[in-house]
C-alpha cells in the first residue's frame, strides 16, 4: 500500500499527499507528472522472462506506468490496501458488485442508489441468477431484518443520488460483516477526502473519477478501491474483464488530483452558501443538504462526515412543469445536463417517484437537483434570480 509520509513517519495532510501521491519523478527522468504511455505489447528481455510474465509490465491490459500512477495515487488517497481504474462510474459501479457477487446470492441496494446501477441489478444481476432486493437508506442497523442467509453483498450510497439521504455505514457494516457480506459505498459525492470509506467499515468503495477527481468535465473514469479482505478478489475480477481506461484520461485525472481538495473546499463554501440563499426564497419549498442542520440526516452528517460538495437539491413550491421549463430554458450559467463536479455549474430536474420501491418519493413539488461549479456566486444568484421571475411570471 502507498501512502504519504514524512520523515517522522506521520501521515502528511490531504493538501501534501494530492500534490505527490503516484509520482517519482526519479523514475521519469527527472519529470515531475508520470507521462503518457500509449501501448499493447511489453517485449521481454528474454525467453524465460516472457514464458514466466516477469517484468513490471506485461501486457496493458494489466495496467502501465499511467494507470498504475493513478492506482498508487487512490490507494494512498482512499486509505485502501488496492485500487484499480476503469473507464467510467458506472463501470466502477458493476465491477464491484461482480467482485462481490456470485450466482444464487441476494443483494440489498439501497433505494436511494444512482439509477443506472439500479438498471443493472434489475436485469444484467437477474440475469445472472442474482437477486435484488431494495431497502431505505435510512435503515441503519435495522437492515438485519432484511438480510438472508445467502445475502452477500449490500449496495449503499451516501448521500443518495438526488435525494441526498445520508445511511448510518459503521451500523450497516458492523450488521453485514457479522453475517459475512461485503459493504459496497458509491462515495462519489463525498470523495475519500471528506468521508474515509474503509475507516468506516467499508469493503468496496467506488468513485466516479468523471466528478471531483477529474473536476473539469473532460473525461470518463470510475475507481474501485478494497480494504485487505477484498484486495486480491477485486483484482483478479478486474483482470479478468480487462476494462482498461484511456492513458490519457489516467493523465487528465492524475492531473486532476493535485488540486482536487482545493476545489472540494470550495466547492463546500459555495455550496452551502447557495442552500442558504435559495432556503430565504419564497418560491423553494425546501433545500435538500446534508450539511443544513435541518436536514433529516445532519446529525449522521457531522458524525461521519469531514466536509460537503456543491451538490445538493431543493423542492419547489407547487408550480406546473411548463413554469419550472420557463425557469430552466433561460438559465445563462447552469447548464442543463447530466454529471456534476465540474467547473461549470448544472441544474437537472427530477423525479424519481416512478423508480423507487422501497420508499416514496412525494416531496411536495418539482425537484432541482444543483451542482455548484466554481463561477462567481453573485454571477450565479443573478442568473437563478432571473429564473424564478420567469418562473412566477409564467405562474401569474
Amino acid at each position: 500500500m502507498s501512502e504519504t509520509r514524512g520523515q517522522s513517519g506521520r501521515k502528511k495532510k490531504n493538501r501534501t499527499r494530492l500534490a505527490h501521491a503516484g509520482r517519482e519523478p526519479s523514475e521519469q527522468f527527472g519529470f515531475v507528472n508520470t507521462p503518457i504511455y500509449r501501448g499493447s505489447t511489453v517485449l521481454f528481455p528474454d525467453t524465460a522472462s516472457l514464458l514466466a510474465n516477469r517484468g513490471a509490465y506485461t501486457y496493458a491490459t494489466k495496467g502501465t506506468p499511467t494507470t498504475h500512477a493513478l492506482e498508487e495515487a487512490w490507494i494512498d488517497v482512499a486509505g485502501a490496501a488496492d485500487a484499480v481504474v476503469v473507464p467510467s462510474g458506472l463501470a466502477a459501479i458493476t465491477l464491484a458488485l461482480l467482485t462481490a457477487l456470485k450466482a444464487g446470492d441476494h443483494l440489498l441496494v439501497t433505494d436511494s442508489c444512482y439509477l443506472p446501477a439500479r438498471m443493472f441489478c434489475d436485469s444484467v444481476l437477474k440475469r445472472l441468477g442474482v437477486e435484488t432486493s431494495y431497502y431505505d437508506p435510512r435503515i441503519g442497523a435495522d437492515i438485519a431484518a432484511l438480510m438472508r442467509p445467502n445475502t452477500t453483498a449490500i449496495l449503499t450510497e451516501s448521500p443518495g443520488s438526488q435525494t441526498l439521504e445520508v445511511q448510518d455505514i459503521p451500523a450497516i457494516a458492523e450488521v453485514a460483516h457479522a453475517r459475512g457480506a461485503c459493504v459496497v459505498l458509491d462515495n462519489t459525492w463525498a470523495t475519500p477526502l471528506f468521508f474515509p470509506p474503509h475507516e468506516r467499515g467499508v469493503d468496496l468503495a467506488i468513485e466516479a473519477g468523471t466528478k471531483y477527481l477529474a473536476g473539469h468535465s473532460d473525461l470518463l473514469l470510475g475507481l474501485v478501491s478494497a480494504n485487505e479482505k477484498w484486495a486480491k478478489r477485486l483484482r483478479a475480477t478486474y483482470n479478468a474483464f480487462a476494462i482498461c481506461p484511456g492513458p490519457e484520461d489516467c493523465f487528465l485525472a492524475l492531473r486532476g488530483l493535485r488540486t482536487m481538495e482545493l476545489r472540494l473546499r470550495e466547492a463546500e463554501r459555495a455550496g452551502l452558501e447557495m442552500a442558504r440563499w435559495l432556503a430565504a426564497r419564497e418560491e423553494v419549498a425546501e433545500v435538500i443538504h446534508p450539511a443544513l442542520e435541518n436536514h433529516a440526516d445532519h446529525a449522521l452528517w457531522k458524525r461521519d462526515f469531514l466536509g460537503s460538495t456543491g451538490l445538493f437539491s431543493f423542492v419547489l413550491k407547487p408550480v406546473p412543469p411548463e413554469a419550472v421549463a420557463a425557469m430552466l430554458d433561460g438559465l445563462e450559467l447552469f447548464g442543463l445536463g447530466y454529471s456534476w463536479g465540474g467547473f461549470e455549474s448544472l441544474a437537472l430536474p427530477f423525479d424519481c417517484a416512478s423508480y423507487r420501491t422501497a420508499t416514496e418519493w412525494a416531496p411536495g413539488g418539482p425537484a432541482i437537483r444543483l451542482s455548484i461549479g466554481l463561477e462567481d456566486l453573485d454571477d450565479l444568484k443573478e442568473d437563478l434570480d432571473a429564473g424564478f421571475a420567469r418562473l412566477r411570471a409564467w405562474k401569474a
